[in-house]
């Protein structure tokens, strides 16, 4: 999808009340403790926006950048696997490009042994970024997200998972803001209210996008409760918009800029935790800070 100007991504860091005074503002770093080694006990990757350039170009599937992808991310071990949304480009009405394209991606997934959890992005609902699917059912390609990508027995679009770090559970909210409802809105609040040690939220679109329905209620219900780091995709790079707001959607579509990559969260002796950007091509990290749990 492509990025707004400015304007748009200082009005997604006033979320947290960050500004930018132009596109070369550099961020400060968000946690300014002693540098810390991985506690060894906890890591999880993530990833997102891995679908072909055009509707149904089911031929074009970025399965070769999504199977290296997942090799990469098996070889720095996490225990777990995110991902930010996106996985299909086809019209709701293509059953057959839905079913081969999911099923693309599950195998470019197998080389990692580990869960792969997905939110939901705006094209597992009609591919717009106003569409909304709150029943889960409206469209073959939502239907095929509950039935192929979220965990057995989830009934709704959104849904929770607990790990434990070994210092403390840590739970990720996956928000399906393309499937918003009163009913997911009361879970939200539910969930965060939930006092855990971590809190990972993660969802599709960016604070700054205005046509999904679920971005601005759900924001406004998250950033009443503590947050360790949202997850974010439908843009297709790498973006640290602040140390509580990273959008990863480089998995596999075609990039607004940069490389393909994916992150890499790691624990830290120190309760912290470490967020690398990770080079597809070359398993080096472009990017890597520390962040506070909250």
């Amino acid at each position: 999808m492509r990025i707004g100007p400015v304007a748009l991504l200082a009005a997604a860091l006033a979320v947290t009340g960050c500004t930018v005074d132009g596109p070369n503002t550099e961020l400060p770093a968000p946690c300014h403790a002693t540098p810390s080694a991985s506690a060894g006990t906890f890591r999880f990757a993530v990833f997102g926006d891995v679908r072909p350039g055009q509707p149904n170009d089911t031929a074009n599937y970025p399965a070769a950048v999504v199977t290296a992808l997942f090799q990469q991310i098996a070889a720095q071990s996490p225990r777990l696997v995110v991902g930010t949304g996106d996985y299909m480009f086809a019209s709701t009405s293509n059953q057959a490009g839905i079913d081969a394209q999911v099923q693309m991606l599950l195998d470019a997934e197998s080389g990692f042994a580990g869960p792969v959890y997905h939110a939901l992005g705006n094209h597992e609902c009609t591919g717009g970024t106003a569409s909304n699917c709150p029943k889960g059912t409206e469209t073959a390609n939502v239907r095929a997200f509950m039935a192929k990508l979220t965990p057995a027995g989830t009934a709704a679009p959104y849904y929770r998972v607990d790990a434990d770090t070994g210092h403390g559970t840590a739970k990720f909210v996956f928000v399906a803001a393309n499937a918003w409802s009163d009913a997911q809105a009361a879970w939200l609040e539910t969930q965060m209210a939930d006092s855990t040690p971590y809190t990972f939220v993660v969802r599709h679109e960016a604070p700054a996008v205005t046509e999904t329905m679920g971005v601005a209620p759900s924001e406004a219900i998250i950033h009443k409760y503590p947050l360790t780091l949202e997850l974010l995709g439908h843009w297709h790079r790498y973006q640290r918009l602040d140390d509580k707001h990273v959008v990863s959607g480089n998995g596999g579509a075609p990039l607004s800029s940069g490389h393909y990559g994916f992150l890499l969260v790691d624990l830290l002796d120190n309760g912290n935790f470490s967020v690398s950007e990770i080079d597809q091509a070359t398993g080096n990290a472009s990017d890597s800070y520390t962040i506070c749990p909250q």
